[in-house]
């Protein structure tokens, strides 16, 4: 198909360690809905966790001098075709490079600092002449080494590896807010010091892409363990997700029956596998999709219809500015990481089903047994992960038309 068309270690660890984590505990600082993520090429845009770690580290293309401090960056493409992973630094020591052509089941293994902020995408069909590049998406101003992020829509991970106000907590999310081009998963590299986490915490993925979601399932083994099983989302199918993204909010529509003169109001038109998607603020940006100006508050600016349908598929991703506290993911620094474009299995829904492991790991650095052994029992699992499920793509089919027609009215300025 072408695009276009560990051995666990002791938990507690010594009486040293467990102060430390105290310490930790007692002046980190879990996200709060008080954080805001605009799309890159957003006037307003920031990255939001830099407000959460108070010391500046200037960015540096890198890669890392000091060998002993490095962390480990691997980008694997799990794609069918080649993609062009492009990756920016906002704070710290990147890896030295800025994007690079990926072929399909291959790997590039790099090295950033240990206090290193910035994220990672996939652009796809790119036409490449030397060192320019143009991309259908995720595109960074016609550049195969990127030095700025790409244009939307593109699927994005990223990761504060020195977050929280003490800077000893790594905060890494998957991102929606610039839309959805292809699937991406986040798998945690453990440090020797932090062996102890289990895998199922810590791995995530968004897959909203037809023909790439496996079969129903609550949980899942895919880039974990049977120890350890992943809670997956159980519910949506390569099916549903075929018509996921709003009509006008499609990177490339396919072109109506009759020019577009006779109406379809439910747009049931067949879309092609590879369907980006942009987010509804990257979109109409306005200040209601946007968050800003007196819609710049949680309690005013809510989900709209594409981050309704994107947290269904991808609980565990960011979907519009006001969702960090089902998004972000906080663990003990230490360790790297591999981002995973088209991953296998299915989104996962680790945040709404682990969410008091999370808190326990985030808020005290490890985790007591009790945690431990639920993290471990499948039907413990299972059972959470269909009870904290995202309402379904299917339970909004009527509202989705009536959002989707006030979403084109935006768009065409009536």
């Amino acid at each position: 198909m072408r695009l276009s068309s560990s051995k666990r270690g002791d938990q507690r660890g010594t009486g040293t360690s467990q102060s430390l984590f105290i310490a930790l505990a007692l002046s980190s600082q879990l996200p709060t809905a008080n954080a805001i993520v605009f799309p890159s090429y957003h006037p307003n845009y920031k990255t939001d966790y830099l407000q959460l770690n108070k010391r500046y580290n200037p960015a540096r293309r890198g890669p890392p001098e000091d060998w002993n401090g490095r962390i480990p960056l691997k980008v694997t493409n799990s794609c069918p075709n080649t993609i062009w992973p492009g990756i920016t630094t906002q704070h710290g020591v990147g890896p030295g490079i800025g994007g690079f052509e990926l072929a399909s089941g291959d790997s590039r293994d790099m090295w950033v600092g240990p206090t290193w902020q910035g994220r990672a995408w996939g652009r796809t069909n790119c036409t490449v002449n030397g060192e320019s590049a143009g991309c259908e998406t995720g595109d960074c101003f016609g550049k195969l080494d990127c030095e700025f992020s790409g244009a939307v829509p593109a699927t994005l991970a990223e990761f504060n590896l020195a977050g929280g106000v003490s800077g000893r907590q790594t905060f890494y999310d998957i991102s929606l807010v610039d839309g959805y081009n292809i699937p991406v998963g986040i798998n945690y590299i453990p440090a020797d010091n932090t062996t102890y986490i289990p895998p199922n915490l810590t791995n995530c993925a968004c897959i909203a892409t037809t023909g790439f979601i496996s079969q129903r399932a609550a949980s899942g083994t895919v880039y974990t363990n049977s120890t350890y099983p992943v809670p997956w989302e159980p519910s949506e199918s390569n099916e549903s997700s075929r018509d996921w993204c709003p009509w006008p909010l499609l990177s490339n529509p396919p072109n109506k029956p009759g020019a577009g003169v006779y109406p379809y109001p439910d747009d049931n038109i067949q879309r092609p596998t590879f369907s980006p998607c942009k987010s509804q603020c990257a979109a109409t940006n306005s200040d209601s999709d946007c968050c800003i100006g007196k819609w710049h508050d949680p309690n005013k600016c809510k989900p709209g219809l594409y981050s309704r349908h994107a947290k269904a598929l991808c609980p565990d991703a960011y979907s519009f500015a006001f969702d960090d506290q089902t998004s972000t993911f906080i663990i003990p620094s230490g360790g790297g990481w591999e981002v995973v474009f088209c991953p296998a299995g299915r989104s996962t829904n680790i945040l709404r089903t682990m969410g008091p492991q999370l808190f326990e790991l985030a808020s005290a650095g490890f985790l007591s047994q009790k945690n431990l052994d639920l993290v471990k029992n499948q039907s413990y699992i299972d059972s959470e992960s269909e009870k904290n499920a995202a309402p379904g793509l299917a339970s909004s089919s009527l509202w989705a038309i009536c959002a989707a027609a006030t979403t084109a009215v935006m768009l065409l300025g009536w």
